[in-house]
This record gives C-alpha cells, sequence and structure tokens, in this order.
C-alpha cells in the first residue's frame, strides 16, 4: 500500500530524512516512532503529497507522490500534529466543509463515519474550539474519514488527550482496520506504540530499525525506556511525600466554583499545596482543570469561594499573582520567530528584570541547557522537546514562588520527558512550589501529591502510593482510569 525507496529531505543545514526506505502492507497499522526532530512530520507531508523530498520516489497506494498527487489526495486521510479542525466552524460546519474539499457530500460518506460521529453527532452545533479533547479527536477523524479513503495517516493524533480518551481512540483504529484501511500513526505513548503491528523507528533523520513494537522498544530502551527518577535530595516520608516544606500553605483553596450559566465547569473545590511540593492537578478533557488553573494565574474570576495564591488573593489581587507566578501554556509559551536569546531576555524584561543580572543568568540558564551554539537559532526551527524545556525555564527565570504547567510535555518523547522532569525537581528543591496538570501518567508518579478532578470536583488527592493503595490499583494509569469512568456529565 504504501512504499518508500531512499527519500531524502533538508532545510538549509539541517537534514530531516536521509535515505528513508520502508513499506507498508494494506491493512496494517504500521508506527513512524522516534525522538522529537526525527523527521516524523516531514516523512508524512510527503507521502500526504503537502511535502516535496529532495531525492528518492515514494508510492501510495500504487501512485507517485510527485505525478499522481490528485489521485493521491482522494485515498488519503491525514490528521496533522498541530492543526485539523476550523476553531471558530462548528461541528457540522467543519464536517461539510472537509466533505466539499474532497467533492464529496456528508450525506455520501455518512456510513463510513457514523459509528464515530454519531457519539458526537448530538453537538452538531456546537463550534469546534468548545470541545473537549476527546470530541475533538473524533470530529478529526470524522473529517478525515468522510471522503472514505483507503489509507488514513495519523501525526500525533493523541497529544494533550486524557488516557480515557486515548483508549476510546485506538479502539476506533481497531474498527478502521477492519474494514482494511491501512494506519500509518506516529505518537509518543508507548502503549499506543505497542497497539501497532510493526513500527519504523527514525532518529535524526535515519531508519534505525523496522520490525515489532516489543523488539524495537527492548532494542533501543534508551530512548523509549530511560531510568526512572528520584528526588534526589529532597527528603521523603513513607508515602513518598516530600517532608522538607514550610506548614504555610502557597495556594489555599475554599470551596472554589465556576459557572458558566447552569453550567459548573469547577463545582465547590478545596485543596491547598506547600512550598517546594510538586502538585499534580489531573482530570480528563472537560473536567475543568484549565478553569481551575485559570482561577488561581489571575486569568478569570471565581464564582464563588475564595483562593489566595503566594499570598495574594485570587479574587481582588490578581495582577499581584501574575507578578509572583511563573505559568507555561500547552497552547502558548515562546515567541517562534525570535531567536532563544531574544526569548529569553523578552521575558526577563516582562518581569521586570534589569539587564545586567539578564545577562549573567541568561548565560548560566543557555549552559545548563546546552543551548549555548543555539541562542541565536529561531525558536520555530527548534525540536517541540527543545522548546519546552526553554519554555518552562523562561517561566521560572524569575524565580517565582509558584509555576504553573499545563500539560507541559504533550507530544514529547519519553527521553526528553525524562530531562524535563529533572528541570522540574531541580526548581522544585530551590522551594519553587510546581503545579502541573499532565496525561501521561508516568508523570503522575513524579508528583508529591495529586489530585484528580471528575466532573468539576476533586474526586481523589493524596500520594501516588496513597491513591494506588486506598482505591487498590496497580499503578496511576488504572487509578485514573477508574476514577475518570466514574463520570456523569457528557463532553
Amino acid at each position: 500500500m504504501i512504499e518508500v525507496n531512499n527519500i531524502s529531505k533538508s532545510y538549509g543545514r539541517m537534514k530531516a530524512l536521509q535515505d528513508v526506505s520502508f513499506a507498508v502492507e494494506k491493512g496494517e497499522v504500521f508506527g513512524l516512532i522516534g525522538p522529537d526532530g526525527a523527521g516524523k512530520t516531514s516523512m508524512f507531508r510527503i507521502l500526504c503529497t503537502l511535502l516535496l523530498a529532495d531525492e528518492g520516489t515514494a508510492t501510495v497506494d500504487g501512485f507517485d507522490v510527485v505525478k499522481q498527487m490528485t489521485d493521491i489526495r482522494k485515498r488519503v486521510g491525514y490528521m496533522p500534529g498541530r492543526f485539523s479542525l476550523y476553531q471558530d466552524l462548528t461541528v457540522e460546519e467543519n464536517l461539510e466543509f472537509f466533505a466539499t474539499l474532497f467533492g464529496t457530500t456528508v450525506d455520501e460518506g455518512y456510513d463510513s463515519i457514523k459509528a464515530i460521529y454519531s457519539q458526537i453527532e448530538r453537538f452538531k452545533d456546537r463550534k469546534a474550539g468548545a470541545l473537549s479533547g476527546g470530541m475533538k479527536q473524533k470530529l478529526a477523524l470524522s473529517c478525515a474519514l468522510v471522503h472514505q479513503p483507503s489509507v488514513l495517516f495519523l501525526d500525533e493524533p493523541t497529544t494533550g488527550v486524557d488516557p480515557v480518551s486515548r483508549k476510546e481512540f485506538w479502539e476506533m483504529l481497531s474498527m478502521l482496520k477492519e474494514r482494511n484501511i491501512t494506519i500509518v500513526a506516529s505518537t509518543p505513548y508507548l502503549d499506543e506504540v505497542r497497539q501497532c503491528e510493526r513500527v519504523a523507528f527514525l532518529s535524526e533523520g535515519h531508519v534505525m530499525g523496522i520490525d515489532t513494537p516489543e523488539i524495537i522498544l527492548d532494542r533501543f530502551k534508551g530512548t523509549f525506556n530511560p531510568p526512572g527518577l528520584n528526588h534526589g535530595d529532597r527528603l521523603l516520608d513513607v508515602n513518598g511525600q516530600a517532608v522538607n516544606q514550610e506548614p504555610v500553605p502557597v495556594i489555599q483553596v475554599e470551596h472554589l466554583v465556576k459557572a458558566f450559566g447552569d453550567f459548573h465547569a469547577v463545582d465547590d473545590i478545596s485543596f491547598s499545596v506547600k512550598r517546594g511540593e510538586i502538585f499534580g492537578f489531573l482530570g480528563a478533557n472537560g473536567a475543568g482543570k484549565t478553569t481551575a488553573m485559570h482561577m488561581l494565574t489571575g486569568l478569570n474570576q471565581p464564582t464563588s469561594g475564595t483562593g489566595r495564591v503566594a499570598g495574594f488573593d485570587i479574587r481582588t489581587e490578581h495582577e499581584q499573582i501574575k507578578k509572583h507566578i511563573g505559568y507555561m501554556s500547552q497552547r502558548f509559551s515562546l515567541y517562534e520567530d525570535l531567536t532563544v536569546a531574544e526569548n529569553i531576555r523578552l521575558f526577563a524584561g516582562i518581569y521586570g528584570i534589569g539587564s545586567e543580572e539578564i545577562k549573567v543568568k541568561s548565560g548560566k540558564l543557555l549552559r545548563q541547557l546546552k543551548f549555548e551554539e543555539h541562542k541565536n537559532d529561531l525558536v520555530g526551527s527548534l525540536p517541540l522537546g527543545w522548546k519546552q524545556k526553554l519554555a518552562f525555564s523562561v517561566s521560572i527565570f524569575h524565580e517565582p514562588a509558584i509555576v504553573f504547567l499545563d500539560e507541559p510535555t504533550g507530544g514529547v518523547d519519553p527521553a526528553t520527558r525524562r530531562q524535563f522532569w529533572e528541570l522540574i525537581y531541580d526548581a522544585a528543591s530551590r522551594g519553587i512550589t510546581v503545579f502541573v496538570t499532565t496525561h501521561y501518567m508516568d508523570e503522575a508518579e513524579y508528583c508529591d501529591r495529586i489530585s484528580i478532578m471528575v466532573d468539576g470536583k476533586i474526586s481523589a488527592m493524596g500520594t501516588p502510593e496513597e491513591l494506588k493503595r486506598n482505591l487498590h490499583q496497580p499503578d496511576m494509569d488504572h487509578v485514573f482510569t477508574y476514577l475518570a469512568r466514574e463520570a456523569k456529565r457528557g463532553d
């Protein structure tokens, strides 16, 4: 179904793909995996006729990617990593738009998407930007399938999606395989890698190996299964709780509510977080995590309840809060058209740091990140993992009392995620409180304490060991799934 022969692609001096060859059988679920910057997205774009290779040939469903672009585009569905929906169009309008692009109608293609689209059809008048992550997945997949393609390309389709929704997504892919649709997917999640029949491991533009998932994951375990983290010099009690924290909380929330009309996105939550604590704030897409975080960071006002962050009232002193915290958003953290050094100077200046101090601290930061040779590179040219490490470092450049991290490692490979968490541990050891949301359950294990939100409420809270013990579950993935499946309100 897919044949790639000696494909190479460069962007200036950077070689994204170097002499890449592989083949995919009809009806196969095939994985393209590897670290950030390995060349996976370039390969997807070449196979989808969105990018021309410098050398080599490739065919999809028997058609040449250069000479027969039009034929290929009729036969492939594509979910890119960053964009596949128009956020200001409704569910129905998105689907109709993509059907029109492929010269068909929703009615003609409805049978091919019915099993998936029927799960969200009742929300057809809702704008795509207002959907939860799981619902966006289902809509994007429906849009990619509405013209009944023979091949489906998925570039990290589940990034930023909670574990339960990810499992549901791969169950949908199993249904597509039964219809003999060929699927090529990239993913940073090891449980999803194991869903593939074969995988090709790309690194620095080269194919390092092609085999079954278990063989590849074992052969390259240094990349996919890096050594576990420990808390270093931080003192822990028998439950894994850090004990070197001050008794006065840096975050104190009592009966916090945020309502949008009759809908309570955050519904009466109370908790506290201590200085230097790594506090995991978990929940399925739509559970209310981001809404709660926006109130704590001064970006939104509560409907009722009280809260103090770094000693300041979230209702009346939100401007003071912004000066004493760091914040790393899942959607925006850096200016991609500025260099690494320019981003550091910009954000340091925003936080009121003097020019001499910026110069000294910038040099130290670049050395710590091993970015000295890349300080004049545009941020947009960096691999995702590099961007995330830089964004985190910039967010704590002014040594805030608390740093809020909203899914900071989404789409990042395991080895780079481990390096990111080493930065988190270092920050916590300096007394910076880390308030983090994540959909990686191995990262939940790294937190001192965790709260899990369900339907706008905190359903459980404790150390990872306490939660596993109290809920009789073997790991945090099972804990999360057990609680999230109790959700009653719809997406």
